[in-house]
């Protein structure tokens, strides 16, 4: 079995995180960048698979920017057996229809039983990239999954749901997402970390995958307007004097949040 396992770099969550006023994309000088976290947690769903099965190869596939070989190679010492890295100029500031597209022309090239990806990514926090690669390949999709069993055939696995848990299955080749429920990725040691130098990754473009990123030939998003987080105002400071209560009531109905 083939399992595609969809990576991210993204701006660390501890560090700065800031706009380019000009182009509207994240500035991605501004601080370090990471794998993102429920990325790696999908990793680690495909790992312990490939554990229990030894004939199963575990592919990490990333879209991102030619500085993000340290960030696969991250993915390969954690235990990917092999990794994928789409890196064009043409992608960059690519919304959710061109970066779905080019990871499904990425996933039809290799041919995968599985794909496996994260519910959002902490960056974007789009939640659509799933089900819009479902919808190009033509394949089943499960989403939002707390458990996931895989077999030869079939993917299963537990979705919550208001009312408790929903169990929900899928025939192969199917596209999963799994949510935070699931562990945290295992870290990787030494022998991983030397391994990772010498395992196999890809380095595509767009003349590969025979993608266009030419905006005149399918829609893409626009950007129309891009300005920074008003700072913070100060908030009302109540003194009591005997009529407290009254004065935090009158603020509450006037900021209608009784």
């Amino acid at each position: 079995m083939k399992i595609f396992v969809l990576v991210k770099e993204v701006p660390d969550t501890y560090g700065d995180r800031t706009l380019d006023l000009e182009t509207g994309l994240a500035d991605r000088g501004a601080g370090d960048v990471v794998l993102d976290e429920i990325t790696e947690r999908a990793l680690e769903v495909a790992l312990s698979h490939a554990d229990k099965n030894e004939d199963t190869e575990v592919v990490a596939v990333t879209m991102a920017p030619e500085g993000a070989t340290a960030s696969m190679r991250r993915a390969l010492a954690i235990g990917a057996h092999s990794a994928v890295h789409i890196a064009d100029e043409q992608l960059a500031g690519a919304d959710l229809s061109l970066t779905a597209e080019v990871l499904a022309a990425t996933i039809r090239r290799g041919e995968p039983d599985l794909v496996i990806t994260g519910n959002l990514s902490t960056d974007g926090s789009g939640g659509v990239i799933p089900a819009m690669i479902a919808e190009h390949l033509g394949w089943s999709q499960v989403t939002a999954l707390t458990a996931v069993e895989i077999s030869e055939t079939t993917v299963s696995g537990t979705r919550g749901a208001d009312a408790g848990a929903q169990p929900v299955s899928a025939s192969l080749p199917a596209v999963i997402s799994i949510t935070e429920a699931l562990p945290d990725a295992r870290f990787p040691n030494f022998k991983g970390i030397m391994a990772a130098k010498k395992k196999p990754l890809e380095v595509l473009t767009l003349d590969d995958l025979g993608v266009s990123a030419d905006p005149s030939l399918a829609p893409r998003s626009i950007m129309t307007a891009v300005s920074e987080k008003p700072p913070r105002a100060a908030g009302v400071k109540i003194v009591d004097e005997g009529d407290a209560a009254e004065k935090l009531v009158e603020y509450l109905v006037q900021n209608r949040l009784v």
